[in-house]
C-alpha cells in the first residue's frame, strides 16, 4: 500500500468546530457503528447530514486512492454552518457486521440508525436532517428516505440511476475508450459480461450460478489472445474474483435493482450532482435519468447539474480515469463542495 502525505484540503487540529467519537447501533441487524460527529462552533441547533459511503467497505473517512473524500466534505459542511455524522461502514474501521454478506437493504438500515442517532442530539435540528451519498450512497441515501420521515432532504453525488448490468456494461466501455483498448476487443469483453449477466437473469440460484460462473468464464477467458485477457482482467480482477463479485449478494441485489423507481417515491427536496466526466457513474446515463424521472413524478423541488472537468470523486481532472484519481492533489472541487454547503443552507433556512 502507498503512503500518501496530507493532501492540501485535509484539516489540520484543532480545527474550528467539534469533534467527538460516537457509537450508534443498527438495531434491525445488530450492527454497531462507529464514527465521528463534527459540530458548528456556534449556537444550535444545527441542520446534519449523514454522509453516506459508496460500494466498498470504507472507513469513515471514505479513504481511497490516498485521499480522505469523507473528511474534507465533512470539515467543509462543518465550518459553513452543518453538523456531519460520518461512519465506518460495517465491517470497516470499529464498525462491526459482514459487509461481503450484506445488500443495499442492510446499508440503508445502517442509515437509519444514525438517523435515529442524530435525533437523540439536542445540538440538532430534527426537522433538518439530510443524507448525502456519494455513488451507491446515493442510492442508499434514496432507499433510506423511502423508510424514514426524518429525511429532510437529499443531496446525490454521482448516484446510479440505473440497474448495475446496465451500469457495468458503460463503465467498462468508459475505462477502455480512456486506455485505448481497441475496439474489436472492447466487443469481445462486452459479449464475455452479457453472457456473466446472462447466467445471473437465468439462474437464481447462487450455489449453481457459482458452477456455471466459473465453467463459463473457465472457457471463455482461454479462448481469448494474451491482450484481450488481460483487457478482461483488469478491471475486475482473474477468474475467481470475477465469479465471486458478480455472483455475491450484493451485486446481485443491485443488478436486479432499478433506482429509479425508489426515486419515483421520494418527494423531500434534492440535489444531484454529476462530474463531466465521471466514467464510474455516466452522467448521460445516470443524471440525465434522475432529472427525467424527477420530471415525470412532477416532483417540485430537485436541482439537477453536470459539473464540468470533474470525475467520480469530483475532483478536478483531465480524463475522468480511475488511476488519476491519486495523481491528483484536490481531494474535491471547491465548487462542488460550495454548490452542496449553499444548497443545503438554503433548504433549512440557515442563509
Amino acid at each position: 500500500m502507498k503512503n500518501f502525505l496530507r493532501r492540501y484540503q485535509e484539516p489540520l487540529f484543532p480545527y474550528s468546530y467539534h469533534e467527538k467519537e460516537v457509537i450508534f447501533l443498527n438495531k434491525i441487524d445488530n450492527v454497531q457503528l462507529s464514527g465521528t460527529l463534527t459540530l458548528p462552533n456556534t449556537d444550535g441547533p444545527y441542520p446534519a447530514v449523514i454522509l453516506l459511503h459508496g460500494s466498498a467497505p470504507l472507513d469513515r473517512d471514505a479513504s481511497m486512492f490516498g485521499h480522505k473524500l469523507f473528511l474534507v466534505w465533512a470539515d467543509h459542511l462543518t465550518r459553513q454552518g452543518i453538523a456531519v455524522l460520518r461512519f465506518d461502514k460495517r465491517s470497516a474501521g470499529k464498525s462491526t457486521g459482514n459487509y461481503n454478506a450484506s445488500t443495499l437493504e442492510d446499508f440503508a438500515n445502517d442509515a437509519l440508525a444514525g438517523l435515529e442517532y442524530l435525533e437523540t442530539q439536542k445540538d440538532i435540528n430534527p426537522d433538518n436532517i439530510g443524507l448525502v451519498g456519494h455513488s451507491e450512497g446515493g442510492m442508499t441515501a434514496l432507499l433510506t428516505a423511502t423508510k424514514s420521515k426524518s429525511v429532510s432532504f437529499i443531496v446525490l453525488m454521482a448516484c446510479p440511476c440505473v440497474n448495475w448490468e446496465e451500469l457495468v456494461l458503460a463503465q467498462e466501455l468508459a475505462f477502455q475508450r480512456v486506455d485505448g483498448v481497441p475496439k474489436e476487443t472492447m466487443i469481445i469483453i462486452q459479449k464475455l459480461r452479457q453472457g456473466v449477466f446472462n447466467i445471473l437473469k437465468n439462474e437464481e440460484n447462487r450455489e449453481r450460478a457459482e458452477i456455471e460462473l466459473r465453467e463459463f468464464l473457465t472457457q471463455t477467458l482461454s479462448n481469448l489472445s494474451p491482450s484481450e485477457r488481460q483487457v478482461a482482467e483488469t478491471y475486475y480482477g482473474p477468474l475467481e474474483n470475477q465469479v465471486h463479485f458478480f455472483n455475491s449478494a450484493w451485486f446481485r441485489y443491485n443488478f436486479a435493482y432499478d433506482p429509479a423507481i425508489t426515486l419515483k417515491k421520494i418527494q423531500v427536496p434534492l440535489l444531484a450532482l454529476n462530474g463531466e466526466l465521471d466514467l464510474v457513474v455516466s452522467p448521460n446515463l445516470n443524471l440525465n435519468r434522475i432529472e427525467k424521472t424527477l420530471k415525470e413524478l412532477g416532483h417540485q423541488d430537485h436541482e439537477i447539474i453536470e459539473l464540468l472537468n470533474l470525475n467520480h470523486a469530483f475532483q478536478t481532472c483531465k480524463t475522468g480515469s480511475v488511476t488519476e484519481c491519486e495523481k491528483i492533489e484536490e481531494t474535491t472541487a471547491p465548487e462542488a463542495l460550495k454548490k452542496i454547503s449553499e444548497w443545503i443552507l438554503e433548504k433549512t433556512d440557515r442563509i
